[in-house]
């Protein structure tokens, strides 16, 4: 197979992970929720508990990656989290029992740092031993539409007026197929070293201030990335007079962000990645404040295009730069900046459900993720800065 072919085969393997490991395995529990709140014993509270309990798995398995060095255990991790997805969809529609969807949300976020992370790293890999391109857009556009594709299927199933378990034992059907492609299409690994022929652009490492920056940045870009991920829906839902509206808002999200993921790495070619993820930075610091300015299906829908498009961007922006900072081990870098942005998502998703349910409202919530995303921006405007001052590069 020619090369230029193999390498759309190898990103579309991404592409498949991510609709299986993050459109359905982890994000599918978002636009349900609704439901689930009004057919079982879960509320805003518990919600919240699980879905900290799912960003605790996808911390661990990040944690995971980032001491990992073998690619082959590498690869042999990724199948396993593909496996994994699948069965953490099917075991949320096989109990009732809040411990049991715990460890089964612990389950679907330590399967989807094997997409985000180790199947990142794999390709990224595979791109540069075989002198292409180290961009991920089109991986990452799986998670894009992994969000549209699973909050389409909840709308359907709804209209079908399916049980919130039969939703979930459909959704862990089609995982099944999603899991063929992601499986074939990403080559068992060779073992090379990466040459000058091969490498990408030579980037010099951050420094270690620039690099706690870099780290505290994403903490925060997490934190307020994971609210509006976690409650879109339910906060739609709760609107005045947009009831019926969440699931639309979450199909706008995911459907936003698939193309925006490829425009962002046009752009960063242009600007430098870190310019570029300041500028994805302010406008998800807008597209969380507009609902709270704005009660209207407008305002909800732009904030939910703008969220989707900046957030992926963000993380895809992020991670390929660690690929450029560390090219013959991406995976370090990723593990490390994917600890932090993880555990900022085991702080809010709690936090937030507890002042929801004591306040009866996510207002208080939102402000709070607006001003990391802010304090996120400022810090990212620190290590560009930082970064020009001892060197210019694409980089900045």
């Amino acid at each position: 197979m020619h090369l230029s072919s193999q390498r759309f085969y190898v990103l579309f393997a991404g592409f498949f992970s991510q609709l299986l490991c993050l459109g359905i395995a982890r994000f599918a529990y978002t636009p349900l929720l609704p439901i689930m709140q009004q057919q079982t014993l879960l509320n805003d509270a518990t919600g919240g508990y699980l879905a900290a309990v799912n960003y605790a798995g996808y911390m661990s398995g990040a944690l995971l990656a980032a001491t990992v060095s073998s690619l082959q255990i590498k690869d042999t991790l990724y199948r396993l989290g593909l496996v994994l997805a699948l069965l953490s969809t099917l075991g949320m529609a096989l109990s009732e029992n809040l411990y049991l969807w715990a460890f089964w949300r612990f389950v679907a976020g330590l399967s989807s740092a094997g997409s985000m992370l180790l199947a990142s790293a794999l390709i990224l890999h595979w791109l540069v031993r075989n002198g292409q391109r180290a961009e991920l857009g089109l991986h990452f556009a799986g998670l894009g539409l992994g969000i549209a594709l699973s909050a389409i299927l909840v709308e359907v199933m709804l209209v079908l007026d399916l049980a919130w378990r039969t939703q979930w034992l459909y959704l862990a059907v089609f995982s099944l197929a999603l899991m063929l492609p992601a499986w074939r299409w990403l080559p068992k690994p060779a073992i090379a070293q990466v040459t000058s022929q091969t490498a990408p652009e030579i980037v010099k490492p951050l420094s270690p201030k620039l690099f706690y920056l870099l780290l505290a940045s994403y903490f925060c870009a997490g934190y307020g990335y994971v609210i509006s991920a976690t409650f879109i829906v339910t906060i739609v839902e709760r609107m005045p007079g947009l009831a019926g509206s969440g699931n639309l808002s979450f199909i706008v999200l995911g459907l936003a962000g698939a193309p925006a993921v490829l425009l962002w790495d046009l752009l960063a070619r242009r600007t430098g990645y870190l310019k570029a993820i300041l500028l994805a930075l302010l406008l998800q610091l807008i597209s969380i404040l507009l609902p709270l300015w704005f009660n209207n299906v407008f305002a909800v829908l732009l904030s939910a295009a703008l969220f989707g498009a900046t957030f992926i961007g963000v993380v895809s922006l992020v991670l390929t730069m660690a690929g450029r900072l560390y090219p013959g081990k991406p995976a370090m870098l990723m593990g490390k900046m994917t600890l932090a942005y993880g555990s900022a998502q085991v702080l809010a998703p709690a936090l937030t459900g507890y002042l929801a349910a004591r306040s009866g409202n996510y207002d208080i919530g939102l402000y709070l993720a607006a001003a990391f995303v802010g304090l996120g921006a400022l810090l990212i405007a620190a290590t560009a800065y930082g970064r020009s001052a001892i060197q210019f590069d694409r980089l900045s």
